[in-house]
């Protein structure tokens, strides 16, 4: 099977299970190292002819591991196929398995030396990374270091890079650097996907992304463990039926948002009209009543109540809770009061409403840092922390959650018995049974607001029916989609979270693909 960009399996894995994996396909399939490292090297140079058409200057640069062993055997082929290759191997080569050793005397057999690191610039068309593969585990230093600080310095000036199975550094659990990685122009992975090429800093060092399972059976992954799914468009297709023609409003749900305290009423505003872009039947918001008549005119489709602070006995918040199908609280609902003998502050009296109603909570932002000050569980509600507000859930450092993003996610969603969104790249979407990948988004979508139309997304899908799981996978999915749709339209810097939110009806209203 080979797959590309956005047909990869929908199983993701991390290092350990992806180990697992090839020794079974050893010892239980008769696969032999030498034939995976063959095929591995063929699937790698059918990538590389399809990227880098016309041959020319390569240097490889090889590990004494596998990795380099199918990063010599790429350089036989490349070879043969017209390109002036030449093999680095920073590292040295002994101790090298006797597969290994086959594939580097392969090389000398057909290309001729194999060269050390002189560590000078590198000058060529195209570099291989076969440095490391996913055993690295503890920071990289030494030579290792210095040549993937080489391979930067040219990709830096337009050389091509291609890494096998996954770039030089990177942790393949964790999305981590481990001191220092390289930046791919391509990676070619295999057998299984690796979860670390998809978050933290995995695509920011993976480039395009190419998979191969190097001819292995369905069987060799039947009753496997993995660590998530990724999520597809079949799975939005799946939770998102076409309308019945006989739908009204009624049937589509109200959403009520409560946020949007004195000077930050565009907060709750873009989750209100994400809501409603998204095909809630009923959006109101409760906001400041500073914001609350230009809310209306703006986007006369809102119902809106401007509410002083500490009032929480006007009758009206009381009707639109019990009216909603879903509530999403946090975007702009402003800082808690310090005192607690002081007044309530404006947000601290809608948080307050909302986990006393029986309607579902969609919970974002300042609702998340009151949440951290004094835990619970509550089962029907969603939580969509960055890695910041997440560190506040958990009560530990950022650097934890980054170091372990699967295990934070899995942490919170049992911690406060909730699905649980946790953002960044390669977000995730956690029940306390389940986990989801979105590989999909941008670094365009790096910009404030872009996590307040993610909830408003999010909570309209929940007005419609879903389940909280189905909710927060396919909202996370169509909010990166919209997003990646926005940039192939005007390009990743500059983009805002009103231009994502105009591109969601088409990512909402899937065709077959």
């Amino acid at each position: 099977m080979h797959a590309t960009h956005d047909y990869l399996p929908p199983r993701v894995y991390d290092g350990d299970q992806v180990a697992a994996l090839d020794r079974r396909f050893i010892d239980e399939f008769g696969a032999t190292s030498q034939s995976l490292m063959q095929r591995a090297a063929r699937a790698v140079y059918a990538e590389l002819a399809e990227a880098w058409p016309m041959p020319g200057r390569m240097v490889i640069f090889a590990g004494p591991g596998n990795n380099g062993a199918d990063a010599a055997l790429i350089g036989e082929i490349a070879h043969t196929g017209g390109w002036d290759v030449r093999l680095v191997a920073p590292l040295g080569l002994d101790g090298i398995s006797a597969a290994a050793r086959t594939a580097f005397d392969r090389y000398r057999d057909a290309v001729g030396e194999i060269v050390g690191f002189d560590d000078i610039p590198v000058t060529c068309d195209l570099i291989i990374d076969g440095l490391f593969g996913i055993g690295v585990n503890r920071e990289v230093t030494g030579d290792g270091a210095r040549a993937i600080a080489r391979i930067n310095e040219a990709s830096a000036r337009g050389t091509g890079v291609l890494s096998v199975d996954i770039p030089s550094g990177l942790d393949a659990t964790t999305g981590r650097v481990h001191g220092t990685a390289v930046k791919a122009s391509r990676t070619v992975t295999f057998i299984g996907l690796k979860i670390g090429l998809m978050s933290a800093d995995g695509p920011a060092h993976s480039g395009e992304l190419a998979f191969h399972d190097l001819d292995a059976p369905d069987e060799l992954y039947a009753d496997q463990p993995y660590r998530a799914r990724r999520i597809a468009h079949r799975d939005l297709r799946h939770v998102l039926p076409a309308r019945a023609r006989s739908a009204h409003k009624g049937d589509n749900g109200h959403v009520l948002c409560l946020g949007g305290d004195r000077g930050l009423g565009g907060a709750i505003r873009m989750t209100a009209e994400a809501a409603l872009r998204s095909g809630a039947g009923l959006t109101s918001v409760v906001c400041h009543p500073d914001h609350a008549g230009a809310m209306s005119q703006a986007r006369p489709e809102l119902m809106c109540l401007g509410l002083e602070a500490g009032n929480g006995s006007d009758t009206r918040l009381e009707t639109m809770m019990g009216a909603a199908s879903v509530i999403a609280i946090g975007p702009g609902l402003g800082a808690a009061a310090d005192d607690p003998e002081a007044a309530p502050a404006f947000g601290d009296t809608l948080y307050e409403h909302a986990l006393q109603a029986d309607a579902t909570l969609v919970v974002d932002a300042d609702a998340l840092n009151r949440l951290a000050r004094a835990p619970q569980q509550r089962g029907n509600w969603i939580l969509t922390p960055h890695p910041g507000e997440a560190a506040r859930l958990l009560e530990c450092d950022v650097a934890d959650i980054l170091a372990d993003r699967i295990g934070s996610a899995r942490r919170l969603a049992e911690r406060y018995t909730a699905v649980v969104v946790l953002k960044g790249a390669g977000s995730l979407v956690a029940t306390p049974g389940e986990m989801w990948l979105c590989s999909q988004g941008n670094p365009g979508m790096a910009v404030g607001g872009m996590g307040d139309v993610l909830t408003g997304v999010i909570a309209a899908l929940v007005a419609q029916g879903l389940s909280l799981a189905d909710a927060a996978m396919a909202g996370t999915y169509v909010h990166a989609l919209a997003g990646d749709a926005t940039a192939d339209l005007i390009g990743e810097r500059g983009m805002l979270p009103s231009d994502v939110i105009a591109r969601l009806p088409g990512e909402l209203n899937p065709v077959a693909r």
